[in-house]
């Protein structure tokens, strides 16, 4: 639905069958108009749903239009040029938007949705989420205005806390497909980007097996959006010109903590606080100097963020006292001096600054 037009009070005439134009109806009725849509031939029905009502004056609609303030032609056999002439002289839109799916196999899409600020969802996430029936949710997942965003969608929220899966992630596999063989449209919502620690691989494993179609929309990553809006840039010219990402939820060994120590660059650790203790000490310990600069961002994009910025050896005292916990980021690198906090760093997400010593 893309029309510069306040709908609330409107009537709204959607033509096409009611499988097939049941993601315009929702979004209509989601935006307050008082919706009608044609079943077959010249039949005008209700859903049996709040907004949608059956106008008197709607007979015989496909050569008359009074009293209708938007018509949306959802039915490919719909007569565009017949309604555009019927609507001549009038103050009536007529609009054309894709029928949905009623394929006995419905589909599946994983999508990304960024590190949490709903701003950062793409356009082809808005998108697949007016499409779907149903959506399972990531609890790191943008949920302030998923409702608008898929308003005749099922919520499932599937989220998982550290330490703590409500729901396994085979069941949360098994529930999407089982979804998707009922025929429904299955979008699957997670945090950050859905093959950056985000087990997306698994789900459309589990999808390609079943036989389901699946699609994968990529999403703003957090390994690069949080430090960016802490105003760290992961590279730097001459600083550093590379940046390695890791998956801190399990402790790294002391070949991979070399590794990382002796590579230089930038590291961002995205799942680390409760690791943080030993991937502090083993960075110093083989090799990386103690006053290297760390920085970690709490609740990254959101308007509770918060950055602590201190230094390898006083990460884990740091930490302790302030009482860091997830989500967050880590940034370990000469790049966490070049952060830039300024007035509109602080408009944007309102950060506190914690420096080691204070």
């Amino acid at each position: 639905m893309e029309l510069d037009l306040e709908l609330a009070g409107r009537t709204v005439l959607i033509v096409g069958g009611a499988a097939s134009a049941r993601f315009a109806l929702a979004r209509y009725v989601h935006a307050g108009a008082a919706v009608s849509i044609t079943i077959g031939a010249d039949a005008v029905a209700p859903l049996g749903c709040r907004g949608v009502d059956r106008p008197k004056h709607l007979a015989g609609w496909r050569d008359r239009v009074d009293g209708i303030d938007v018509v949306v032609l959802v039915d490919a056999d719909a007569d565009e040029e017949r309604m555009v002439r019927a609507a001549a002289g009038r103050r009536t839109w007529i609009l054309r938007e894709a029928p949905a799916s009623t394929a006995p196999i419905g589909t599946v899409t994983l999508i990304g949705g960024g590190p949490g600020d709903d701003g950062l969802l793409t356009l082809a996430a808005r998108e697949a989420l007016a499409r779907a029936d149903i959506v399972y949710v990531d609890r790191l997942a943008p949920h302030q205005r998923l409702h608008e965003y898929a308003p005749g969608a099922e919520i499932v929220d599937v989220g998982k806390t550290p330490g703590h899966h409500a729901i396994p992630q085979h069941e949360i596999e098994r529930l999407m497909v089982a979804s998707a063989l009922d025929g429904r449209t299955v979008a699957r919502l997670k945090g950050g980007d859905p093959y950056v620690f985000g087990r997306g691989g698994e789900e459309v494993a589990a999808c390609r097996e079943a036989g389901v179609p699946v699609i994968v929309i990529p999403g703003v990553t957090s390994a690069i959006a949080v430090p960016a809006a802490a105003g760290i840039p992961v590279t730097y010219r001459e600083v550093s010109r590379m940046f390695t990402v890791v998956s801190g939820h399990a402790p790294l060994d002391d070949a991979q903590l070399s590794a990382l120590a002796a590579l230089g660059g930038t590291i961002v650790v995205l799942m680390g606080v409760s690791n943080l203790p030993h991937l502090a000490a083993g960075l110093e310990r083989l090799g990386m100097r103690a006053d290297m600069p760390l920085a970690i961002v709490e609740r990254g994009t959101q308007l509770s963020q918060r950055t602590t910025v201190t230094t390898l050896s006083e990460a884990t005292e740091v930490s302790a006292r302030l009482r860091i916990g997830s989500p967050a980021v880590i940034v370990v690198g000469e790049v966490v001096l070049l952060m830039h906090h300024g007035e509109e760093a602080d408009r944007i997400s309102r950060d506190v600054i914690a420096l080691a010593g204070e």
